[in-house]
């Protein structure tokens, strides 16, 4: 099932895809965690 929102600015108007909204989100959750990860780490990439 896909949601949608709209979003009128004055004379635009945007659709907001909630799944594609959700995807991103987890994404950039993700990412923060690796970058906290390494910092507790010291910096220190242990995938290379």
């Amino acid at each position: 099932m896909i949601y949608s929102r709209l979003i009128i600015d004055g004379n635009a108007v945007y659709e907001i895809d909630d799944e594609c909204m959700e995807k991103l989100c987890r994404s950039q959750a993700l990412r923060e965690q690796e970058r906290k990860e390494k910092r507790r780490n010291g910096g220190k990439n242990e995938k290379h």
